[in-house]
């Protein structure tokens, strides 16, 4: 299958996903909690089975936040890797910052992604060849270089917590966020400057997001300096700075210090 066609399904699907997510009503959704803690609705599960069913073919992995892990998945050379409700916790809160996330991973390395935002009506999808569209339109990250008023997509959890106390009285505008696949998608396209977080996040997290900073000129690399590998027996990243490439290392310097 060709990358266009890749991308084509990719959108198909996360039409399809929205469609399934429509049918419930962000705000009115009951929530269970998972055994680490964190909810999930039956939007979460319906929307995976559908995802699931139009993505994989024959000799594909899966990798999906509400699917059991098997680890098959690390002898595939395509592997789907999937959040079918990132912010779950705003769609249960009926807050407008949660998406659908879908990433192509070959050989340890994404190669096309897309991220649906039903709520705000936006579709951010891309690759490293064709570059990164919202609704159709071509984006691209911002060419910030000062820190002096650059605005940054922080998670709300980690802003309630006081995480990010020390930024929010220096020169960066902080904005508390849900969902860190839509913070991504969102620098993607120059909505906003950077992100970066400050505790671990699973690859379901983060996958679709990546490829789309860097399809769109952007820089994203592990809190610990590492660039990203895909599809690894334990999912867990420590954290990753994500921003356009002339603002990444200022802001990483500040991060540092």
């Amino acid at each position: 299958m060709s990358l266009e066609q890749d991308l084509a399904k990719i959108e198909y699907a996360l039409g399809l996903a929205r469609e399934k997510a429509e049918t419930f009503t962000s705000g009115r959704i009951e929530a269970e909690l998972k055994a680490g803690g964190d909810p999930v609705t039956a939007a979460d599960i319906e929307i995976n089975s559908v995802l699931q069913e139009t993505l994989v073919e024959d000799g594909d992995g899966w990798l999906s936040e509400e699917t059991v892990d098997d680890l098959v998945r690390l002898e595939k050379h395509r592997v789907w890797i999937v959040d079918p409700v990132d912010g779950t916790r705003e769609f249960v809160a009926g807050i407008d910052e949660w998406c659908i996330s879908v990433a192509l991973a070959e050989g340890g390395k994404v190669v096309a992604a897309g991220i649906c935002s039903p709520s705000t009506d936006q579709l951010y999808l891309g690759s490293i060849e064709t570059g990164v569209t919202l609704n159709g339109k071509a984006a691209s990250t911002t060419d910030r270089t000062e820190l002096e008023g650059a605005t940054v997509l922080a998670s709300r959890s980690e802003v309630n917590r006081g995480q990010w106390d020390r930024f929010t009285d220096g020169p960066l505008e902080v904005i508390p966020m849900g969902s860190v696949a839509y913070k991504l998608a969102r620098v993607s396209a120059g909505l906003a400057d950077a992100t970066f977080t400050l505790v671990p996040k699973n690859e379901w997290d983060i996958a679709a997001g990546t490829l789309l900073v860097e399809a769109a000129g952007g820089k994203v690399l592990e809190k610990n300096g590492d660039g990203l590998v895909f599809n690894r027996e334990k999912t867990l990243i420590t954290g990753l700075i994500a921003s356009g490439t002339a603002f990444f290392d200022p802001l990483s310097e500040l991060i540092a210090g």
